[in-house]
């Protein structure tokens, strides 16, 4: 009964098997302005709910909560502590920061029965900063302060697009530190880019890191982490040879492109390219710490304010960029540790052995969660009424990294399986041994 309980099958799922992806000349109509936003929605990673707001399914939940999961042990190695903060967010404290009139219309803004303005936070320096202030007397002995969360946030888009890419309600990792001196703080600045780094790699998709404008956020130094893709919004400045990495829009601000090119031009390989940003990064020194008298004791017992940072992670974002840049025209494709499952079973349809097909299904599907790194990775297609070919085109589309298929051979002595590796593009037959070996290859968060 325990083993059965851990079993997962399709049949099970919230998710419309029938529906069928729109044609190609027709997505504009339908608003599905990129390939990862058409395969996501159609394949029931997302739904939307209304203009740039989309619910995410169970599929996309458990992609998503892997990838909470990936950013959690990067940023709690670095002595991140995980809170969570309203998203009401009282408008005077905008006002004080003086934020409100920058930000504009995009923030969204709303009264209560008792005419107090509030707004809903696309981002929280005045209210970690507000929090910080509260707990008067933190010795210097104690710091860093590294204050994290992973929180909804909203914009009020005036034309969203792109599905989880340009929405007005998103998932955003922000951490808020909190250092002595701007020596500390940069130390503490250098460290979290580098946690960055490792979160980015572990994912597997190609990154860039440039130098950034720092906006309405502000401070003095700000970079800026980008998937490159022709859907991006952003335009990146490229070029190794002059060491160039940046961000147009800083370039345009600074007018100091020519003094970081040390090149000839006829030898300078300058590429603009557009991006979709994932990552930002920022050194805000006391700029919010000032206002909000945000301090710590020194060792003279002088309370001095904090050299502050932030540094924030588009998750929905990030979720969605991958399958855009990983993905076929007609299939998704995760990055391997944030699959929805990593091993998709599938017996053979056979009226008088289906049974038995679907119990070896469910044996090799009981020994892969007997491995703790397995324990909810696997899934079986139970849906014994379709060929394997159609549940395997379902499979393929959906992006799981293994599809085992059960057939003939797997009720022979010796059993063979046929195990196809969806992101190679490659089909072998293995042994139940050899099956075993393969999963205990297979790395999971």
């Amino acid at each position: 009964m325990g083993s059965y309980c851990h079993r997962r099958y399709v049949s099970r799922l919230f998710q419309n098997f029938v529906k069928i992806q729109p044609k190609a000349k027709s997505d504009n109509d339908l608003g599905l302005s990129c390939n990862s936003h058409k395969l996501m929605l159609y394949n029931d990673i997302v739904a939307q709910s209304h203009a740039g707001g989309f619910h995410l399914l169970p599929l996309g939940v458990r992609a998503f909560e892997k990838l909470v999961k990936l950013v959690d042990e990067e940023m709690q190695a670095i002595g991140g502590q995980k809170i969570s903060m309203t998203t009401l967010c009282p408008e005077s404290l905008w006002r004080q920061s003086g934020r409100l009139a920058a930000a504009g219309a995009e923030l969204f803004t709303i009264q209560d029965r008792h005419k107090n303005n509030y707004c809903l936070s696309p981002t929280h320096e005045e209210l970690v900063t507000k929090l910080v202030a509260s707990m008067p007397q933190i010795s210097y002995k104690y710091l860093p302060i590294r204050l994290y969360q992973i929180t909804r946030k909203f914009r009020d888009e005036m034309a969203p697009r792109y599905g989880l890419l340009r929405g007005r309600e998103f998932e955003m990792k922000d951490m808020y530190t909190f250092d002595a001196s701007e020596e500390k703080a940069l130390e503490t600045y250098n460290l979290v880019c580098q946690a960055y780094n490792n979160i980015f790699d572990m994912i597997g998709v190609r990154y860039v890191k440039v130098s950034g404008a720092t906006g309405i956020i502000g401070g003095n130094l700000s970079h800026e982490y980008h998937y490159l893709s022709d859907v991006g919004q952003d335009s990146i400045l490229l070029c190794d040879r002059c060491n160039v990495h940046m961000n147009k829009e800083l370039a345009a601000e600074n007018g100091n492109l020519p003094s970081k090119c040390q090149l000839p031009a006829t030898q300078c390989e300058l590429l603009e390219r557009n991006g979709i940003e994932v990552g930002h990064t920022f050194y805000l020194g006391t700029k919010y710490s000032s206002v909000f008298k945000a301090t710590y004791q020194n060792q003279e017992k002088i309370m001095k304010e904090y050299s502050m940072g932030c540094f924030g992670l588009g998750m929905t974002r990030i979720l969605q960029a991958s399958v855009e840049i990983l993905s076929t025209e007609t299939s998704i494709r995760w990055p391997h540790l944030i699959a929805p499952h990593q091993l998709y079973i599938i017996p053979k349809k056979d009226g008088t052995r289906a049974d038995e097909y679907l119990a070896r299904a469910e044996e090799i599907s009981d020994a892969f969660t007997q491995q703790s790194h397995l324990q909810g990775e696997v899934i079986i297609d139970d849906r014994m009424s379709m060929t394997i070919g159609r549940r395997q085109v379902d499979a393929d589309r959906l992006g799981y990294p293994y599809i085992v298929v059960v057939g003939v051979k797997a009720l022979e002595n010796p059993a063979l399986y046929e195990v196809i590796d969806t992101n190679k593009g490659e089909t072998s037959f293995m042994s139940y041994e050899q099956l075993m070996s393969l999963a205990d290859k297979i790395k999971t968060i």
